[in-house]
C-alpha cells in the first residue's frame, strides 16, 4: 500500500499518542501525561519551533517523527533536529522510517535548512542499520547533564 508522509494534524492525535507511548517505552521511560500534553500542544502550534510529520498507510498513522528547528553557531541557516522517530512494530521493515527521513531531506532543500541530524542509542542496531544508509556516523558522542531538581 502507498505511504503518505505529511505534517502532523490534530486528527492524528489518537494514533500519534499510541506511537508516542511506544517510543517512550522503547527508550525505557514512562510517558508522562503532562509532558505528552505539552509536546502535543507544541506540535499543533504553528509558532512553535517543534513540528511533527506522520507516515500514513490506508488512512492509519504508522510512523511519527517529531522535530525541533533551531539556530546554530556553525551556520547561517536553521537546522532540524529529528528528536523522535518511531514506526509501529507491525509496519517496520517496510521503509516507513526511510520515507520519513527522506521527507525531511526534501524539506531541508525546500526550506533552506543547513542540515537534518539525529541521535540514537548505541545499541539501537536496527535503526542504525537504516541510518548508516543515509550518512556515516558523525563520530560525536552525546553527553547529558541533568538538573537534579527534575530527575525522577
Amino acid at each position: 500500500m502507498p505511504t503518505t508522509i505529511r505534517k502532523t494534524a490534530s486528527s492524528d492525535y489518537d494514533h500519534w499518542l499510541a506511537l508516542w507511548t511506544g517510543y517512550c517505552l522503547f527508550y525505557g521511560r514512562e510517558p508522562e501525561a503532562e509532558v505528552t500534553a505539552y509536546t502535543w500542544s507544541r506540535l499543533m502550534n504553528p509558532a512553535s519551533s517543534i513540528f511533527g510529520i506522520v507516515a500514513e498507510v490506508d488512512r492509519r498513522v504508522v510512523g511519527i517523527a517529531n522535530c525541533v528547528m533551531h539556530e546554530s553557531t556553525s551556520t547561517l541557516q536553521p537546522v532540524c533536529y529529528l528528536q523522535d522517530l518511531y514506526v509501529d512494530p507491525d509496519a517496520r521493515a517496510g521503509g516507513i522510517g526511510k520515507q520519513l527521513i527522506d521527507w525531511l531531506k526534501e524539506e531541508m532543500k525546500t526550506q533552506g535548512w543547513a542540515r537534518v541530524y539525529w541521535a540514537t542509542k548505541e545499541n539501537n542496531y536496527r535503526a542504525r542499520g537504516m541510518y548508516d544508509k543515509f550518512t556515516p556516523h558523525s563520530g560525536f558522542l552525546r553527553y547529558v547533564v541533568y538538573n537534579p531538581d527534575f530527575q525522577k
